[in-house]
């Protein structure tokens, strides 16, 4: 059976019990989820209020489902205190990449644990980044630094092209905090893996010099 560590349930059951409340209290979802306008407006708590609300059940199964599976390779490395660290400050990276992107939009709104997820999983592909992933219409898995590094090549394109009603800035600012937070806490890695912290940091290069260009 998979071992969970209480950190990742009680993450987990965060999540679930918050989400729950905001399904069946519109008020209570208006008011804590991420909104352009509201955080402008000082309402600064919404960055961290709205990474625990989620659109519907699947929203938020989705979410907790890879969680569940990545986060025992990141308290396996540092703990569980700096896992939840890391959570948090990649759930904070997330709003705040989206605000920065969107700060000129004041209808803009989302939700979602997706940014702090993602960074414990492009944190899990930094620590372990043979680990063999699978992909749904790709029969064959592969290495994780293959699909972390195209996730985020496809979130710039999403953010570019405003694909979907999906956070690609929250999920790639949430990938920028679990990467520069596992750095962090463990700065040999850019001795004994340099290529790969090179290779996992080409897409977040790619953001910015995007940006600066005028270009997104």
């Amino acid at each position: 059976m998979y071992n969970l560590h209480m950190a990742t349930i009680a993450i987990i059951a965060a999540n679930f019990l918050v989400s729950v409340k905001g399904f069946n209290d519109r008020a209570f979802f208006e008011r804590y989820k991420f909104s352009i306008g509201a955080v402008n407006g000082g309402q600064r708590e919404r960055t961290v209020t709205s990474g625990f609300l989620h659109v519907d059940f699947s929203h938020l199964l989705f979410n907790m489902i890879t969680l569940f599976f990545f986060a025992n390779v990141v308290i396996t490395w540092f703990g569980p205190s700096k896992f939840v660290i890391m959570y948090f400050i990649s759930l904070l990276a997330g709003s705040l990449l989206a605000l920065f992107f969107h700060k000129d939009e004041p209808y803009y709104s989302a939700v979602g644990a997706s940014g702090a997820v993602t960074g414990i999983l492009y944190a899990a592909i930094l620590l372990q980044p043979d680990m063999r992933l699978g992909i749904m219409f790709i029969p064959i898995p592969l290495p994780a630094y293959v699909l972390g590094i195209g996730y985020l090549l496809y979130s710039i394109y999403g953010m570019k092209s405003r694909i979907g009603n999906i956070g690609h800035s929250a999920h790639f600012g949430g990938a920028i905090g679990g990467y520069v937070t596992t750095l962090i806490f463990k700065p040999s890695l850019l001795a004994t893996d340099t290529l790969m912290v090179i290779l996992l940091a080409v897409p977040i290069i790619i953001l910015f010099v995007l940006e600066k260009a005028g270009k997104l």
